[in-house]
């Protein structure tokens, strides 16, 4: 294999150099402009210049002396002093070596448990892990997420600012409140693969920058924490995933149905991939929700046609999703199965129940469904309605430009 890129190394090498920043200096705002900086003349320099021997210490070193800097005011001092008196004891003030490896992938790690404060809403959180963890920029993360520049720059400085004030210390946290921090990490990660899987709104399906980048953030997490079942689960559940992205979207973009996509274009390593990391994470006893979403996913994967998918597999699988989770999204997804196990009928039956949910109510994937077992049940002019009704109450053009074809494909049926 060749050497890596110039460009590559830093966005691998960027939150390492932030950690151990952080970890001996604090103040996680000034230490990000200041690798920041750093890596901006890295990506002048190393392209004429050639990669450093020791490149993560020409960066820790380079991004030292610009924080050296911007603290050198009396001001700047105060605030040192004041957030290293909340956050970091005197003697947790030690940076590991510029090239001691072992803590690089901790200081990753922290750094998601950081970004992913609860203190910070979710919009925050995930603005904050793809800037200091993820390496993009503020101009990337705002396009991505369909806002001015503006916006997202006073987003990310906000939470920066409450990460901060928030008196957290740089380190791992420990017992019960690693789980639940953990859980908040893997939920913001999700958040983004899906965001980059199903784009909420906007002219595109997909961004594959925003799958790829969660993707790639996840197998760090599960890098840094091989044992954990969930993170190996969420890994497997967004490698079968993206697996079907190449064949989710026709030649102008449009969306195609899991029923009708060509399996062939399907990725196989990813599907290989993602079936032997959830084979071995549920082996390890009782599963959690990631783990059975991503057997949900590896079910559908296996199948070698739409008409050949183990439908009361996955009906099992969702009942035992159901078990404590009252998310109306997964009530929905069990509806579907209910209907192409049971038949139409019962699974109308069971949207009538979620009607009463105002989490999903107003949502265009209930009237999504709807209209698809309308259509099942031979009901075409309520299935034209209701797709209808599905595409005024998205703000995605291509699930738009999706169900009014589907409804007007009926319109000639009615």
């Amino acid at each position: 294999m060749g050497e890596p890129r110039a460009e590559d190394l830093l966005r691998q090498l960027a939150p390492q150099v932030l950690g151990a920043l952080v970890r001996r200096y604090g103040h996680f705002d000034t230490a990000e402009d200041a690798v920041q900086e750093a890596l901006l003349a890295a990506s002048t320099q190393w392209p004429a210049e050639g990669i450093p021997a020791n490149p993560r210490g020409w960066l820790v070193t380079v991004a030292s002396r610009r924080l050296t800097d911007l603290l050198r005011s009396e001001q700047a001092r105060q605030r040192r002093e004041q957030a290293a008196a909340r956050q970091i004891l005197p003697g947790q003030w030690l940076a590991p070596p510029a090239d001691a490896p072992a803590t690089d992938s901790d200081d990753t790690l922290i750094l998601l448990f950081l970004c992913c404060h609860p203190a910070l809403s979710p919009a925050s959180q995930i603005a904050l892990t793809l800037r200091a963890v993820g390496g993009l920029t503020t101009a990337e993360i705002a396009r991505a997420f369909l806002v001015p520049e503006a916006t997202m720059t006073r987003r990310i400085s906000r939470a920066k600012h409450q990460v901060a004030d928030s008196g957290i210390p740089f380190r791992l946290p420990g017992g019960p409140d690693r789980d639940q921090r953990l859980s908040v990490v893997l939920h913001v990660l999700y958040l983004i693969f899906t965001e980059g899987y199903a784009a909420t709104s906007g002219p595109g399906l997909l961004r594959p920058d925003l799958s790829a980048e969660a993707i790639r953030l996840t197998r760090i997490v599960r890098r840094l924490l091989p044992g954990d079942a969930e993170v190996a689960g969420l890994l497997a559940l967004m490698l079968l995933t993206d697996a079907r992205r190449p064949a989710r979207t026709g030649p102008a973009g449009e969306l195609i149905p899991l029923a009708e996509q060509d399996r062939r274009r399907w990725n196989a390593g990813y599907i290989a991939e993602g079936v032997a990391l959830i084979t071995g994470a549920l082996s390890r006893g009782s599963p959690g929700p990631y783990q059975i979403q991503a057997a949900i996913a590896a079910v559908h994967d296996e199948a070698v046609s739409s008409e050949a998918t183990d439908w009361p597999q996955i009906l099992a699988l969702y009942e035992l999703l159901l078990q404590g989770n009252d998310n109306p999204v997964v009530a929905l997804n069990y509806a579907v199965a209910v209907a192409m196990t049971r038949g139409p009928g019962a699974g109308l039956d069971l949207l009538g129940q979620l009607e009463a949910d105002q989490r999903i109510v107003g949502d265009h994937r209930l009237e999504a469904v709807r209209a698809h077992l309308l259509e099942m049940a031979g009901q075409h002019q309520a299935a034209h309605d209701a797709y209808r009704a599905a595409a005024t109450r998205t703000t995605s053009l291509p699930h738009q430009r999706y169900l009014n074809a589907r409804a007007a494909r009926l319109a000639d049926r009615v």
